[in-house]
């Protein structure tokens, strides 16, 4: 009975300690950024006035879970004021390549019909002075914007001073295409960021966007 006893105990503090270092490979994060203009592929989606925006993260061993939200205009979303994304996916690195996988689910309050989800797959390669990036974003079928897939593509460039120049290119398939520019500076526990977004509309050129964006973020 002692032997069984010390066998319980023994498989007792070993599951513990398996716990334990499950529990300390987690990370987990929150952030929080308020910007002058809300964009997303170029296009306000705050009808040009600001936001406030935060979420939390969650990883382990390269799977990740996390939900962002945001204040949106009721006159880009019809009937919603605020929008709430969920994702989850798989990242990491093979050497200077970097890949990522998952979906994401953008849902908006008081009208459902605005809900959307999307598969994405990015492919990166950091060759140290520059590091380039590719993705497509999949709509995903029996969603609004079903048919509605994306593609872009990025370049980072390190500055000095501990600035960071970012510039993206995407193609929002049926909708229109979409160029970001802009440079990221780090105070202490912020980061400051100043964009140009430019969006064109596939149809109608007086939807066409061109802003200039501050956004002032944290996390922790």
């Amino acid at each position: 009975m002692k032997l069984i006893k010390l066998s319980l105990a023994a498989a007792l503090v070993a599951t513990m300690a398996f716990a334990e270092e499950a529990t300390s490979e987690i990370e987990i994060s929150a952030n929080v950024a308020m910007t002058s203009n809300y964009i997303w592929r170029g296009y306000s989606q705050t009808a040009n006035t600001t936001a406030i925006q935060g979420g939390f993260d969650a990883s382990y061993k390269g799977f990740y879970i996390g939900t962002w939200g945001s204040n949106v205009s009721d006159e880009v979303y019809s009937g919603a004021t605020m929008e709430l994304d969920l994702y989850a996916g798989y990242a990491g690195e093979l050497g200077k390549l970097s890949y990522d996988v998952g979906v994401l689910e953008f849902t908006y309050n008081g009208n459902s019909d605005n809900n959307f989800a999307e598969a994405h797959l990015t492919l990166g390669y950091d060759f140290d002075v520059v590091a380039l990036s590719g993705t497509y974003y999949l709509a995903i079928d029996g969603t609004n914007k079903a048919d509605s897939n994306t593609w872009e593509a990025g370049i980072s460039v390190p500055l000095p001073m501990d600035i960071s120049l970012d510039a993206t290119y995407g193609d929002y398939m049926d909708y229109g295409t979409y160029a970001l520019v802009g440079l990221t500076k780090s105070f202490g526990k912020f980061d400051i960021n100043v964009m140009y977004a430019e969006y064109n509309d596939d149809f109608d050129s007086t939807a066409d966007e061109d802003n200039v964006v501050v956004t002032v973020g944290t996390s922790f």
